[in-house]
């Protein structure tokens, strides 16, 4: 599909899209002969959701380095879908850590735990931005909803350290493999709209 009709993309072709890693997880669990499939499916639930997470927050950023593309401003227009997209699998990740689990002894036991206690809080942020991402909510908030909206960014950082974290901070070099466009489109963002912005002030003030 050419970049000039991406307006046109039905969002139930999105959803299809979005749901394909689910279907495959399904698949896996309807053919699996052990119960480890559980486990075996939490690295790629929890990987689905932390990059839909990241392509939705990368909107913004991407609509200041490519300014007047189709591109970004579909991505901005659609990014409540990947946002919600990322809190379903943050669900199904969920769902695969407790029943691998078993217990909540087991389930408690482990949560003082740092690559533990950043998931969970993660997932508890992400809950509340999931049940009010509908037009519905956006229009009922008003300006409270962009405030609420703005807690993304707590999620993804917790995220991001929930994945680094992980069997003894092995997973730092994936994670920030994912999470690095997104730290540098961030960075720029900061230095368009601050840095910049008081620099430009400053000269103005000199002269």
């Amino acid at each position: 599909m050419k970049v000039t009709d991406m307006s046109r993309f039905s969002p139930y072709w999105l959803w299809l899209i979005l749901a394909l890693p689910a279907f495959g997880m399904a698949n896996a669990l309807v053919s699996a002969e052990t119960p480890n499939i559980y486990h075996q499916l939490l690295h790629p639930s929890g990987e689905f959701s932390a990059r839909f997470l990241i392509i939705a927050v990368m909107a913004t950023p991407l609509m200041l380095v490519f300014k007047g593309w189709r591109g970004p401003r579909w991505l901005k227009k659609n990014r409540r879908y990947f946002g919600v997209a990322a809190f379903a699998y943050a669900a199904l990740h969920t769902v695969f850590y407790v029943i691998d689990k078993g217990t909540a002894e087991r389930i408690l036991a482990e949560l003082p735990r740092l690559y533990i206690w950043t998931g969970w809080l993660a997932f508890a942020i992400f809950i509340p931005l999931a049940v009010t991402s509908m037009d519905h909510f956006v229009h009922k908030m008003g300006p409270a909803w962009k405030t609420l909206q703005r807690w993304t960014y707590p999620a993804a950082a917790l995220t991001l350290l929930h994945w680094a974290a992980l069997h003894d901070w092995k997973g730092l070099a994936p994670a920030i493999i994912h999470f690095g466009p997104l730290l540098a489109l961030e960075a720029y963002r900061i230095w368009y709209w601050y840095l910049r912005a008081t620099r430009r002030k400053t000269l103005e003030t000199g002269a």
